[in-house]
């Protein structure tokens, strides 16, 4: 009763009021974290730059990278950028980690940033990101923004019209050019790019652990292994239907979207993005065709 009593306050309080509460809660947590976590090893980075695009995973991430255990092995404390009322390309405060900043990496150069810093962005399929928004926004999402416009829309439309309603509100928005614009970007030392579906695979210690170390945080492994159990995606997808049981809690498998695209669907989203799927790193339609067949024919 409780659990739904914040949930429904939560999703109707305006906007403004919840991010002061939000404000609040994080600034209350870092004040707990300087006082009673000690720091027992020291970032070499001032700052740590938690870059993505929507659909990504991106609040799993920052659950992680908030935790006062990488505080603890870091001395950096979160923060986030909208609950702090910065706009780009206001410069973030030193000693500070920031997540999520969902900009592409023209607007994430043009932040002052100090000698020593490290960023990190997380891509993900394209194809899956239009799944996962499509019913975010139909079914889940916090309502904020024009968050109720387009579900209001997209819950009177059939499934296939809502897709190809979303592939368009996808680039019309810049999510799209904002991924590309990361995985053409020319190599650098500062940034590294990791993969949703290798962060949340059957590697993830080792994933995890690797952008930890390259934003020069080193967790010992039962302090790293406990820390993605705190945060497990069973554990949330738990928290989450008992808190919002109308909500569609999805698993977020990568290759969902072979289950939801036509051959009408994959025309208008290559229409929308290229190249992209394949800049990326994933597989082609064909190729995931094919692998999806000789996993049935060895099943």
């Amino acid at each position: 009763m409780i659990n739904r009593t914040w949930t429904f306050a939560k999703h109707h309080t305006p906007s403004p009021v919840r991010i002061a509460v939000r404000w609040t809660m994080l600034e209350t947590r870092n004040a707990r974290s300087r006082l009673t976590v000690p720091v027992v090893a020291r970032c070499e980075y001032d700052n740590v730059y938690h870059c993505t695009v929507r659909k990504t995973a991106s609040q799993w991430v920052k659950a992680l990278v908030s935790d006062p255990v990488v505080y603890r092995y870091s001395g950096l404390l979160p923060f986030d950028q909208r609950v702090h009322r910065r706009r780009y390309p206001d410069a973030i405060p030193p000693g500070r980690m920031a997540s999520s900043l969902f900009v592409g990496y023209k607007r994430f150069s043009a932040i002052p940033k100090p000698d020593k810093y490290r960023a990190f962005f997380i891509t993900r399929d394209p194809r899956d990101i239009v799944v996962s928004g499509y019913f975010s926004l139909r079914n889940s999402h916090t309502p904020m923004g024009d968050i109720l416009h387009h579900r209001k829309i997209l819950q009177e439309l059939p499934r296939k019209e809502g897709l190809l309603y979303v592939i368009k509100h996808l680039k019309d928005t810049n999510l799209f050019s904002a991924l590309r614009s990361w995985v053409v970007a020319p190599p650098a030392e500062t940034y590294r790019l990791f993969k949703y579906e290798d962060l949340t695979g059957e590697r993830q210690v080792d994933e995890v652990d690797q952008l930890m170390r390259h934003c020069g945080i080193v967790l010992p492994p039962a302090e790293l292994t406990a820390l993605l159990d705190r945060h497990g995606f069973a554990r949330m997808r738990k928290t989450r239907l008992e808190t919002e049981a109308k909500a569609h809690y999805r698993k977020g498998k990568a290759g969902d979207w072979l289950n939801h695209f036509d051959d009408d669907i994959y025309e208008a989203f290559v229409a929308a993005t290229g190249d992209l799927v394949e800049r990326c790193g994933y597989p082609s339609r064909e190729e995931a065709l094919r692998a999806r067949e000789q996993d049935r024919t060895e099943a």
